[in-house]
């Protein structure tokens, strides 16, 4: 409500636990409710909007995002994700209603790869969309010091998704970008994510 009424424009939202797996009906994958759902369906639905993208960069697929939202062709949602993980679901075969866009990523990939992926793929679309708010989950254990999985991202990876996006918001969403916590598990790692995270938010 704060950044869709002014004057904040951009939010990060820490909180925990995640929520990207938990679907509509049953918490799954240490996911209670599903935070950014909630968050996206009151701004459609209080606020009226009518293109929003989430932007899940967290190293394991939302599938609870993505299956709330799957038919709504006013919600948009974009997933990289490390190919073989948990909850072994985002292929690229799953489109919704044309509004889900899937990119698996091998293990090393690296940040090379990680924003290849985004700035030839991913970006794009979302430019297209033209979204009236732009949400994040921002999941930061594709970080390399992370036990979770092995993308081997940095930091600063993060920060430049996170840049890119700004941008976009500041063409499409008079600059609205609101970003929750997803996963990270090694303090370190997530202490040093979050701050380029926030960094290149404000």
């Amino acid at each position: 409500d704060a950044v869709m009424r002014g004057p904040e424009r951009t939010a990060f939202c820490a909180v925990r636990p995640p929520g990207h797996h938990a679907t509509g009906q049953a918490s799954m994958g240490f996911c209670l409710f599903n935070n950014v759902g909630v968050a996206a369906a009151h701004a459609r639905d209080v606020h009226g909007l009518e293109r929003i993208v989430i932007v899940d960069f967290d190293v394991h697929h939302g599938n609870g995002t993505q299956a709330i939202f799957d038919r709504d062709p006013r919600v948009q949602y974009l997933s990289t994700h490390e190919s073989g993980l948990y909850p072994h679901s985002g292929g690229v075969y799953e489109r919704g209603v044309g509004n889900v866009h899937n990119a698996l990523l091998p293990p090393g990939s690296g940040g090379f790869r990680f924003r290849n992926t985004w700035a030839d793929q991913m970006l794009p679309l979302i430019d297209a969309f033209k979204p009236q708010l732009v949400m994040i989950s921002a999941g930061f254990d594709a970080h390399m010091r992370d036990p979770q999985a092995d993308l081997m991202l940095e930091a600063e990876d993060f920060g430049w998704l996170t840049a890119e996006l700004r941008r976009i918001a500041e063409r499409h969403a008079n600059g609205r970008v609101v970003s929750l916590l997803e996963g990270g598990y090694d303090l370190q790692a997530l202490r040093e994510s979050s701050v380029a995270h926030v960094r290149a938010l404000r």
